[in-house]
């Protein structure tokens, strides 16, 4: 699903609300959530999961095109861990 796809189902979901007032919530929330990943915070959405950051370190990489070795900076990365509720509904049989 593609942000647009979201925004669609919204609305369909919320006749009350216009396709800009929901583009709008939605781009809010997102928002919230990069900046308070941005800012070393963690987000926990209850039944769904928890979104973080993890941090890695520098190395020696190699570029795919040319083969010669550069270096990679260390830099934190997002991490989304499943809450319980989300991976019993994906592991239904």
């Amino acid at each position: 699903m593609i942000r647009s796809e979201l925004v669609q189902l919204l609305v369909q979901d919320n006749p009350g609300l216009s396709v800009r007032e929901v583009e709008k919530i939605v781009a809010i929330f997102f928002d919230e959530i990069v900046e308070r990943l941005a800012a070393d915070g963690r987000v926990e959405l209850r039944g769904f999961g928890a979104f973080s950051t993890r941090a890695r370190d520098g190395r020696t990489g190699r570029n795919p095109r040319t083969g010669e070795t550069v270096e990679v900076d260390a830099k934190r990365v997002p991490y989304f861990k499943p809450g319980k509720e989300m991976r019993a509904r994906l592991n239904v049989a």
